[in-house]
């Protein structure tokens, strides 16, 4: 502190252990307000004594044995204006300069009177804006709307549609109710002349926008040399002799000996954000959920006023995902501009992260496509729903190596190696078009848009009677939709029994074939005569009316949820040259196929009305007519307040669904009917998509209209979102997570602008602790059991309120007394007996042991 001008001052580093037994706890004992602090000598050197080195006054301990007073002052310095948070005080002179500091004011007033003030300019100062009424004057006259605008939402049952509408005659000048006609006129009995005019105006200041831009010079390489100066020997004894170099030695000395105390005691370059990531072993307190921009598509020609409406990942490719375009139109407006649709068709475009700007491929439709999947089995074979409620089929074998390249960012060779579609595409950006295979009958299809579709795995195939049977041909064959229109159908690939053609119609065949060489014939057996195989209805119990699904889900969908490292090398597909066409794979052999009983049958469905129901794809044969009848669906739950936009099931558990729409989610467990095992509180917005994460089972994300994400984490929160992250200003369409590598998780959102954005999710969310499956499975354990014990107290309840009221009827009975009560008993006793013996009539009638009375015989006696 000497270089400082301050030699009697010495910092302290005073532990927690010294502040408590001195007293002088930082912030407790001495503040800002008051940090003096008198501490006894002898006090100081019995601690010094008893703790020897390790005490905190060690350092300065001749200091503390010259000074001459019996107490020492100990400051605390709570800004560290002298390096440490507490100093001490080592002369009498300057510890009563501080406990008593002399006044100054009196001696400055002196000279100032002496002095002549000298004018200083003061800039004006910006004050607070003071109202005198003229803010009142500027409000009257703005222009606001004085009332909220009202929104309507007018709708109509959905079993009023289609219902034939009565019209009957009317007489419009005699019926009052009748359009009146209100034309306007000029009335001559009145002239308003203008003579005055109030205007009112505002003194705003001047305002100028201007601009300036840093001269650029041109870089020049510029060199120098230089060599080190050196002290000569006798420069060197003077300056190590020197007492100043005595005194900074002295002065630095303790605060080096204080640094390298600390560097002994504690590692100063340990990570312990690092440390405490490891060691976490709950779930709240993560700072990192987070969902980080990667990359997004868009196109001008294929995406103006378009919306996307489904995404779907590559499932071999890693680094392509297509988007099924449509148009961004109510019903009302589609059914006006039909005529303009046909012109041009919403394609399926194929993205690569290799190229954001550029589609790799374009799978042309014969109408806009609402959902589509790939094969599980070939991801080549492509089904996609359409909004006419067709199916539509695409084999892009051909295109496998132009993606992978695609995914890979071309051919790193010459021009000469370069292939002839790579260089096609730097000619010109245009994506190949690939025509559909084959498409349904629309005669025989769904009536309205294909909400939803599956593929069933390649481990079991349906008959007709929905019975499930082993699948000989290794490959996924069937496949199921839904749509509003209160069907769902289960379609086959394969070709049906063959039928006897006449030779002219094989060969109109072959022609047509033969006319289009471009389009694969993997399916030309069922282009334009497909038909279901099986036709699911959900009719109600209590009413001739149907459910209308939106989506559906059964046990034993397919998952692709495996990691692959994209470091590590892929390996292709074997070639499908083998493998027999689809349309010579029969559909029964000459060997009896055999049936499968450990295959589910029941399936949960998401309706138009927001109900949730679960049904059986296995059909009943009618007693009476012999035709096949569909179940009628069972534990119908009224939960959402909307249209059910997304039934997935957890990959993590199969058994655990869940549901997205209106207002709310839930999750469901197969098997419980008392109701859903979690259900949300209605949201601010509309929700419109929801998905399970694919590596942590509590984690799911849900889209909502006003283009925000909410992250939810069941081991964290039940009432609200872990996180609510802002992707996009229009509202959210689908989400699709997917997993890259084993370090990168994405995720894909699409809005309904028609932009794809793909999101990197953080480590957090990306990968579980230890023991979070477990958790998740013992969370809805307890969940089960809990709606067991409501459904037992809703029972007892019920039996405590029947008690309840039977012992008010007998107080109420006791109450009345006398005559009346007896008579009441009476009536009601007598009441009970001919109630029991009409009881036993019936109950022998229907046993045999008695006849029924006959009906002409009782006329006839009457």
């Amino acid at each position: 502190m000497a270089s400082m001008g301050h030699p009697e001052i010495f910092p302290l580093v005073l532990t927690e252990k010294t502040q408590e037994i001195f007293n002088c706890r930082a912030d407790v004992d001495v503040t800002a307000e008051n940090p003096h602090k008198l501490v006894k000598k002898e006090d100081i050197i019995n601690d010094m004594k008893t703790r020897a080195a390790i005490s905190d006054f060690h350092p300065i301990k001749k200091i503390i044995l010259d000074y001459p007073g019996e107490e020492l002052l100990v400051v605390f310095d709570r800004e560290l204006k002298y390096g440490q948070i507490f100093y001490l005080i080592a002369t009498e002179e300057a510890k009563e300069s501080i406990l008593n500091p002399p006044e100054e004011e009196e001696e400055e007033g002196e000279i100032k009177e002496g002095i002549q003030e000298e004018y200083i300019y003061k800039p004006p100062v910006r004050k607070p804006w003071v109202s005198l009424g003229s803010e009142k004057e500027i409000e009257e006259e703005s222009v606001k709307e004085s009332r909220s605008r009202i929104k309507f939402m007018i709708s109509r049952p959905h079993k009023e549609f289609g219902v034939r509408i009565k019209f009957h005659k009317r007489n419009a000048s005699t019926d009052k109710q009748g359009y009146v006609d209100c034309t306007s006129y000029q009335d001559k009995n009145f002239t308003i002349r203008q003579l005055e005019k109030h205007t009112a105006t505002q003194v705003v200041p001047e305002e100028k926008v201007t601009g300036t831009q840093t001269k650029w010079t041109y870089p020049k390489n510029a060199t120098t040399q230089y060599h080190p100066r050196e002290f000569s020997d006798e420069e060197k004894e003077r300056y190590l002799s020197s007492e100043e170099l005595k005194n900074f030695l002295l002065n630095v000395a303790l605060r080096i000996e204080v640094a390298l105390q600390q560097n002994e005691i504690m590692n100063a370059f340990f990570d312990d954000w690092k440390a405490l990531a490891e060691d976490e072993t709950g779930f709240v307190g993560k700072s990192d959920v987070f969902l980080k921009e990667y990359q997004s598509f868009t196109d001008l020609h294929y995406l103006k006023d378009r919306t996307i409406s489904c995404i779907c990942w590559h499932p071999t490719i890693y680094g392509i995902i297509a988007v099924a375009v449509t148009e961004r139109l109510s019903y009302e407006d589609r059914v006006q501009q039909s005529g303009k649709l046909l012109l041009w068709k919403a394609p399926i475009l194929f993205w690569s992260f290799a190229d954001p700007i550029h589609p790799q491929l374009m799978l042309e439709c014969p109408e806009d496509i609402y959902c589509f999947q790939f094969s599980p089995s070939d991801p080549n074979i492509i089904a996609g729903g359409c909004m006419n409620g067709q199916i539509v089929l695409w084999d892009i074998s051909e295109y496998q190596e132009r993606l992978q390249n695609a995914k890979s960012g071309g051919s790193k060779n010459t021009t000469i190696n370069m292939p002839s579609f790579m260089m096609e595409q730097q000619v010109a950006k245009e994506p190949h078009a690939v025509r559909y295979c084959a498409v349904s009958s629309i005669e025989y299809g769904h009536k309205a848009v294909i909400t939803d579709i599956h593929w069933l795995p390649e481990l079991f195939e349906l008959n007709r009677m929905g019975s499930a049977f082993e699948n000989r041909a290794g490959v996924s064959v069937q496949l199921v939709t839904c749509s509003p229109d209160c069907t769902i159908y289960f379609w086959d690939l394969r070709a049906q029994k063959a039928t006897l053609q006449p030779s002219i119609e094989k060969k109109k065949e072959e022609k047509i074939v033969a006319a289009l060489p471009d389009v694969p014939t993997t399916f030309k057996h069922l282009d334009l005569s497909w038909r279901p195989l099986i036709k699911v209805t959900l009719p109600k119990t209590h009413t001739g009316a149907e459910y209308s699904p939106t989506k559906i889900s059964f046990k034993e969908e397919h998952y692709h949820t495996k990691i692959q490292d994209k470091t590590q090398p892929q390996f292709k597909p074997e070639t499908t040259t083998e493998k027999l066409p689809y349309s010579e794979i029969q559909t029964s052999t000459m060997k009896p196929l055999k049936m499968l009983e450990n295959i589910t049958s029941s399936f949960l469905v998401g309706t138009e009305d927001g109900e949730i129901l679960c049904s059986d794809w296995k059909m009943e044969r009618d007693g009476d007519s012999g035709r096949l009848l569909s179940q009628k669906p069972s534990n119908v739950h009224i939960i959402h307040d909307g249209l059910v936009h997304t039934v997935q099931r957890s990959p993590f558990f199969k058994d655990i669904i869940l549901t997205v729409g209106g207002w709310n989610f839930a999750i469901w467990k197969e098997g419980v009917t008392n109701g859903p095992l979690l259900g949300s509180s209605c949201a601010a917005k509309r929700y419109t998509v929801g998905h399970w994460s694919l590596s942590r089972p509590g984690v799911f994300f849900i889209g909502r209209e006003d283009g925000n994400i909410d992250i939810w984490d069941i081991l964290e929160k039940t009432h609200e979102p872990s996180q609510t992250q802002n992707v996009c200003i229009a509202m959210i369409t689908c989400i699709k997570p997917w997993i890259y590598s084993s370090k990168q998780h994405f995720l894909a959102v699409s809005d309904d602008f028609g932009t794809l954005h793909v999101l990197e999710i953080s480590w957090t969310l990306s990968h579980p602790s230890s023991n979070e499956r477990s958790s998740v499975l013992y969370y809805f354990e307890r969940e089960v059991k809990h709606l067991e014990f409501v459904e037992q107290r809703k029972e007892f309840r019920e039996q405590e309120r029947v008690a309840l009221e039977h012992e008010k009827m007998m107080t109420k009975m006791k109450s009345t007394g006398g005559q009346r009560s007896r008579e009441l008993m009476e009536e009601k006793i007598n009441q009970e007996y001919s109630e029991f013996l009409e009881l036993e009539k019936s109950l022998l009638i229907r046993l045999g042991l008695a006849k029924a009375p006959d009906k002409f015989s009782q006329s006839r006696t009457g």
